[in-house]
């Protein structure tokens, strides 16, 4: 019988078979862990979404400009036309808007303070018990920068007034850092209308970090300024006048430019309106007021032109005559059909022009 040769190994061999079976015996033995994470479902919320680079977002801002060229041109011709009637008007009308103006704005951003109040306060700096001192500073605000003053495009933080002392907190460097990054996206928005500009600007305010004092007034406003930055006699494009649809949020750049074009077409219209209403008045207010000797008539007149309510301790601040001459001319003039008192009180009574 052959004597078999003896079997040899390869050494790298044993050893592999070795570590596979190991391998399995190891898998084998943890039978108890949870498979691949593959395998299972996915029960995780979705993660936040990337903030949108500033290219993209003024991308859509762009092609919403352009698909609303002939709604913009038709707006931008309604206050081209309220710029230049204010351009040949007193000094007083513009004042009157915006003091209308100032009162429709804080409804919207709910300080809901009417225009008799704003009167008092800014004339007078009288106040109710009631009243919010904050709130009345808000509108106050608000009127200054909607007459007149640098805008907020050439300082952002003076037109704001973040430079006052009550003003100056511990977060002032971030509020600067915030301002320059949404001064930065206007600057990149330059070729855009300004009508488009001050919507963007004004959609864009909260997401910059700016919406922390009186967010919504301080956004029309500026937004206000910036829609007519251009312009020689309006200080402002109206924006809340005949109400504040235009500044509602919500919905892609295109839709939110539709509504800012819609609002801004009827706050041109209304205050165009009220722009005839008040010229007729003066003319015969002056006609009737002819007969009547002194400087007093003729101031209470241009008191009650430029302002939209007045009652006799804000005409005597205002004309500078005696608190009789004011009261009597009032007299004059309600007897005849030019003012009329509208709180139907017996102390504390406010006219306005009667308009016809």
């Amino acid at each position: 019988m052959k004597p078999q040769a003896p079997a040899f190994h390869d050494e790298s061999d044993v050893l592999f078979l070795d570590a596979e079976e190991v391998e399995q015996s190891s898998e084998d033995d943890h039978w108890f862990l949870p498979g691949p994470m593959e395998e299972e479902p996915d029960y995780l919320p979705p993660g936040p979404r990337a903030e949108p680079r500033e290219a993209e977002v003024l991308d859509d801002w762009r092609k919403a400009e352009a698909g609303h060229a002939a709604r913009l041109a038709r707006v931008a011709g309604r206050v081209g036309a309220l710029d230049d009637r204010l351009k040949r008007s007193p000094e007083g009308w513009r004042h009157r808007l915006a003091l209308i103006e100032a009162a429709d704005l804080s409804w919207f951003a709910g300080d809901r303070i009417g225009p008799d109040r704003i009167a008092i306060w800014i004339s007078m700096r009288l106040s109710g018990v009631q009243e919010d001192p904050a709130a009345l500073a808000r509108v106050g605000w608000a009127v200054r920068r909607l007459t007149g003053g640098p805008g907020p495009e050439v300082d952002l933080s003076a037109f704001l007034d973040r430079r006052d002392p009550e003003n100056m907190v511990d977060d002032a460097e971030p509020f600067a850092d915030r301002a320059g990054g949404w001064l930065n996206l206007m600057a990149q928005a330059a070729e855009l209308h300004p009508i488009t500009r001050a919507c963007t600007g004004y959609h864009l305010w909260s997401l910059a970090g700016l919406g922390q004092q009186g967010d919504r007034m301080e956004a029309a406003v500026t937004a206000a300024r910036i829609a007519t930055s251009e312009g020689k006699g309006a200080v402002f494009a109206p924006l809340a006048m005949g109400g504040a649809g235009g500044l509602r949020a919500g919905g892609p750049p295109a839709d939110r430019l539709a509504r800012w074009l819609e609002g801004m077409e009827t706050a041109c219209l209304t205050a165009m309106r009220h722009l005839d209403d008040i010229e007729a008045w003066s003319a015969r207010a002056e006609a009737e007021m002819t007969p009547l000797s002194g400087k007093t008539p003729r101031a209470l007149r241009a008191v009650l032109t430029e302002w939209p309510l007045v009652s006799a301790p804000m005409g005597e601040v205002l004309t500078n005559a005696s608190r009789a001459a004011v009261q009597r001319n009032l007299a004059w003039m309600e007897a005849r059909g030019l003012i009329r008192e509208v709180t139907g009180q017996g102390r504390f009574k406010i006219w306005v022009a009667a308009r016809s």
